[in-house]
């Protein structure tokens, strides 16, 4: 029984240690330059057991991304307003679009590459497939705090093009020279801006039941 803790205790330091080194490669070099054996040799593990765990470089790439947006996860949920529960959606909603903004910023290398991936899913759908859980998340949370504080408004299609934002290029090679406060303060205006906008005449007493989120 021993043994067996023993070895999943081993099993989690190396994935931790897997997970650092690629995180500490991506700041020297870019995604399409750290190989699967850079990995292992600086993690002082077996290649093998990169391969094994992760399956191969995008399924590594995936799997940093979502150690990085898992805290983000957890602070939306059960985390102290106006990141977490209890504050009104709309200082909900630009608290989240700062933390993602920094979440984009950290790894933006990361995100292209797997950006680029979702680019090629006719080519390589499992490389692109893995993408998914962060973004419908990121996108259901915005959703649901734009259907709560404008139901009249359409809240996922406006979730999808505040998003939108942070994957496009000129954004990508933008954060390169800057911490994201630059991107964070218009994300929040252009937020800001919708939500005050005034409803159309036709929009005007139409409700539309906001989705469920955290």
């Amino acid at each position: 029984m021993a043994e067996g803790r023993r070895e999943r205790a081993d099993a989690a330091r190396n994935r931790r240690a897997i997970l650092r080194a690629t995180e500490e490669l991506l700041a020297l070099h870019r995604p399409e330059q750290v190989s699967m054996e850079q990995v292992a040799a600086a993690a002082g593990v077996g290649k093998g057991t990169v391969f094994h765990r992760f399956g191969n470089r995008m399924g590594l790439m995936r799997a940093l991304m979502t150690e990085r947006a898992l805290a983000l996860h957890e602070a939306v949920t059960t985390g102290p307003p106006p990141l977490g529960p209890g504050a009104p959606p709309d200082e909900r909603l630009l608290a989240f679009l700062d933390a993602v903004v920094d979440v984009v910023a950290r790894n933006k290398g990361l995100l292209a590459a797997l950006g680029h991936a979702a680019t090629t899913a006719q080519r390589s759908p499992e490389d692109a497939r893995g993408t998914q859980p962060v973004y419908e998340f990121w996108h259901g949370h915005i959703t649901a705090l734009i259907g709560q504080e404008r139901p009249d408004l359409d809240a996922g299609l406006l979730a999808h093009m505040l998003l939108a934002t942070l994957s496009s290029v000129p954004i990508l090679r933008l954060l390169e020279q800057d911490d994201g406060r630059r991107l964070a303060d218009s994300l929040r205006a252009q937020a800001t801006a919708l939500l005050n906008t005034s409803a159309s005449p036709t929009d005007r007493g139409t409700k539309t039941s906001p989705a469920p989120g955290p």
